[in-house]
């Protein structure tokens, strides 16, 4: 433990989902006493969640925050929680600390953590970081917003132990003493404008990955990224190690990565080495040949072999719903690209393909500026399906730029893009929007998409 835990007796746990739940239960089988609230009414949360609760003897309540929920020392919050929300801000006028599961859980971690960020990249990232390090033989953890909460594997690590966390902006804001011994910063770009009032406030609590840094711990970046490059020479204490498209960074930083001609090189203070031909690489896209940089800086600095890297790197193929094929039918090939949830991540989408694309598009809008993509959907789209919440907002945008089409369902949105389409082209599902619309969540929405596919 990390902190000092004794002055915590009672905690309040604020979201019945899986990091909530997960948080809830590691302090409860540490000896707290914990009480669990959410908001959402008891049929709407997830059965197997609230049979967890149960089965821990977990106090709890759904439906409402009641004056119960503020009779506590610490107050953990989900990352589904919104800063503004009446629940935490009650609970920060009355002195209450309030901390996100990530920071409760880092508490009970002994192993180093390897902390990846950034708005697009971060769910491929940190799964190649984690095949890297299993592959190399070392006892490695997975988890955060990737799908296995901190919470759930934190107090199973030991000295040896290596931590790969996958952690948004949200799980970000609430830490206090949460310290990486690497944390890697993939991009910054604009997003959850529904929850900041401003881009520079997301990018602050994105910078926050590095803020408890110091000097024996390492920050990994992207230094064509100018917003970053600009934070780092500013704020950032830990060593640096940065990665580009280009080998002017050598000039710049004692270690990092670079591309020279489609090869991957990885330099240091006693000089470079060659890993891999990223034209070898299974997942397409300039974004990827970023998100293999950042990976493989991160495996050098534990010293992990070029031959280790190389094997895993050359064989990985890619995330489920994050530009992932699904069928060919005819000569038309369908793409599950449900993670793609900002117009940033759409963008880089649309640079991953040279074929004619039928574009599913829509969501939860979440402050989309479309303009972001407009070249690139002249360039590459030759129709777009509107769906979701924001259809309208999509099709009075494209409509006058590219044939664009609405659809009432994700099964109506399948069957006119697949009318539209023609052998060699593409269908893909990258809808720069939220889910909750019409989803429980993007994989939810990828599966529907995926199991419509393959009933066509």
């Amino acid at each position: 433990m990390k902190t000092d835990m004794q002055k915590y007796r009672k905690v309040s746990v604020i979201g019945a989902a899986r990091s909530g739940v997960a948080a809830a239960k590691l302090f409860k089988k540490n000896g707290f006493d914990v009480f669990l609230s959410d908001s959402t009414a008891a049929e709407k949360i997830d059965a197997k969640f609230v049979s967890e609760i149960k089965t821990a003897e977990i106090e709890h309540e759904f439906g409402g925050h009641s004056e119960r929920v503020y009779e506590c020392d610490l107050m953990i919050v989900s990352p589904g929680v919104p800063q503004k929300s009446k629940v935490i801000q009650t609970a920060l006028k009355r002195e209450i600390e309030v901390i996100s599961e990530v920071e409760a859980a880092s508490w009970f971690s002994k192993g180093r953590v390897i902390a990846v960020t950034g708005t697009n990249g971060k769910t491929t990232t940190t799964t190649l970081i984690g095949e890297i390090f299993k592959d190399a033989g070392f006892n490695t953890f997975v988890c955060g917003n990737i799908g296995t909460a901190f919470s759930e594997i934190a107090d199973k690590t030991n000295d040896d132990s290596i931590v790969v966390l996958e952690t948004s902006s949200f799980q970000l804001d609430n830490i206090k003493n949460f310290k990486p011994f690497v944390s890697v910063m993939l991009n910054i770009t604009p997003d959850h404008l529904d929850r900041y009032d401003t881009f520079d406030d997301y990018a602050v609590s994105k910078m926050k990955i590095s803020g408890n840094q110091d000097s024996g711990d390492h920050f990994v970046f992207n230094f064509d990224d100018e917003l970053i490059r600009k934070s780092v020479q500013m704020n950032v204490k830990a060593k640096h190690s940065a990665f580009s498209l280009s080998s002017e960074i050598k000039k710049k930083y004692e270690t990092g990565a670079y591309v020279d001609n489609y090869d991957l090189i990885y330099f240091y203070y006693m000089g470079e080495e060659n890993v891999i031909d990223t034209q070898k690489l299974i997942i397409k896209g300039q974004h990827n040949v970023y998100n293999t940089m950042a990976s493989v800086i991160s495996a050098k600095i534990f010293g992990i072999q070029k031959e280790y890297i190389k094997k895993t790197v050359e064989n990985f193929k890619g995330v489920e719903h994050r530009l992932e094929f699904v069928r060919d039918i005819n000569g038309i090939k369908f793409y599950n690209d449900s993670k793609a949830t900002n117009v940033n991540s759409v963008w880089y989408a649309l640079q991953g393909f040279n074929e004619k694309l039928i574009l599913i598009l829509g969501g939860k809008d979440k402050g989309n500026d479309y303009s972001q993509i407009e070249k690139e959907v002249k360039e590459h789209v030759k129709h777009i399906v509107a769906i979701g919440e924001s259809k309208q907002k999509v099709y009075n945008y494209f409509k006058d730029i590219v044939p664009t089409t609405i659809a009432g369902s994700m099964e109506d949105a399948v069957n006119k893009a697949a009318a539209n389409a023609r052998r060699s082209e593409i269908v893909l599902l990258s809808p720069a929007c939220a889910s909750f619309d019409m989803f429980d969540n993007y994989e939810h929405r990828g599966s529907e998409f995926k199991k419509i596919v393959n009933s066509l």
